[in-house]
């Protein structure tokens, strides 16, 4: 229980927020109303993050002790502050022309406009956070050297023959899907953002290259047990560098706005959604730091390749919901269920090859 001490105590005290500002809106009622909201907001956010979780660990087990701490440090500011509250308020400022300082009166005052500004800003971020999770998922699929192929030779026939080039050239097809999914108001700016999507995930594997700390022939084996690549995103992030840093932020960004739209679904109360998710976010860090700690992928040798299928099932959706609903609850429990399945495979593993 260590590793969940500090998520423990930042629950007591945002609990403890959460309940003043419902008891200074609605008295007692109010109170028990915005304990009840923002433990709901934690736990859903847990569920649907648990598979960021364990591609974070894959990532972070791999780095220095200093790039670990500024991650479970800054990362968590950025987190907590920057994806769950200034992130969105930075959307509706953009899709209104409006301050920051006016959205977020428009968010506190007025929170049903504010969440139909962000709720119609939904099919652009979708196509962005769409076409970076799906590279995130080509490529762990396509890495090169990756050893261990969780679909036996179907994955080892499409490892085979998949390449960076190919992921690429995928994720740009997907993002011309979207485009033709949409009203022709929006075709323009739903393109310009997955394409942004595309780009944001190549500059950050060219970031971590271009700032490499160590030599490549340094470096810790990368995901599925892969020999360092460096001219793969994957290989450029798994060595603590500020491209890696930033690769892991904007994976939790693609993660955490879908987890803010979905919030609206229980309350329009923006403080309540900051708080809930927060608190989800602080959990899924500490999750974070105990798979790293425990080893818990060297044991449960599918467990990373689960979240990564995890992460294309979800870049798939996010893609799709640009024109269509996909209900929060499917969401959660596809990830549950690749997780849950990856981790009987590995115990299956184990028992076979010991």
């Amino acid at each position: 229980m260590q590793h969940f001490r500090i998520s423990f105590a930042v629950t007591a005290i945002l609990m403890g927020l959460a309940g003043w500002w419902g008891y200074s809106h609605g008295g007692t009622t109010g109170l028990l109303q915005a304990l009840w909201i923002t433990a709901v907001l934690g736990v859903m956010e847990v569920s649907l993050s648990f598979d960021n979780a364990v591609v974070n660990a894959s990532v972070l087990r791999h780095w220095n002790a200093f790039w670990q701490k500024l991650f479970l440090t800054v990362g968590i500011l950025v987190a907590v502050f920057g994806m769950r509250l200034l992130f969105p308020l930075l959307i509706v400022s953009v899709a209104t022309g409006l301050g920051l300082v006016e959205v977020w009166t428009m968010a506190t005052t007025t929170p049903d406009i504010y969440s139909a500004h962000l709720t119609n800003a939904h099919a652009e971020v979708a196509a962005f956070g769409g076409a970076f999770l799906l590279l995130v998922f080509l490529s762990f699929l396509f890495h090169e050297g990756k050893q261990l192929h969780w679909l036996g030779w179907i994955e080892r026939k499409v490892n085979q023959h998949g390449t960076d080039s190919l992921a690429v050239l995928l994720a740009v097809v997907a993002v011309f899907g979207c485009v033709a999914l949409v009203p022709e108001a929006k075709k323009y700016n739903v393109l310009a953002a997955g394409v942004l999507g595309v780009a944001v995930y190549l500059a950050v594997g060219w970031i971590g290259e271009l700032l490499e700390e160590d030599e490549p022939e340094q470096a810790a084996e990368t995901a599925g047990g892969a020999g360092p690549n460096p001219g793969n995103v994957i290989a450029s992030v798994a060595r603590g560098s500020i491209g890696g840093f930033l690769y892991l932020e904007v994976l939790d960004a693609s993660f955490s706005f879908d987890g803010v739209i979905g919030a609206f679904a229980i309350t329009s109360d923006v403080v309540i959604i900051m708080l809930g998710l927060a608190i989800g976010a602080m959990f899924v860090r500490s999750l974070t730091v105990y798979l790293v700690h425990k080893g818990t992928l060297d044991e449960f040798v599918y467990l990373e390749h689960g979240a990564h299928y995890a992460i294309g099932i979800l870049a798939l959706i996010m893609l799709a919901s640009v024109k269509y609903h996909v209900p929060e609850w499917f969401t959660g429990l596809s990830g549950v269920a690749f997780i849950a399945v990856s981790l009987w495979s590995s115990v299956r593993h184990r028992r076979l090859h010991g």
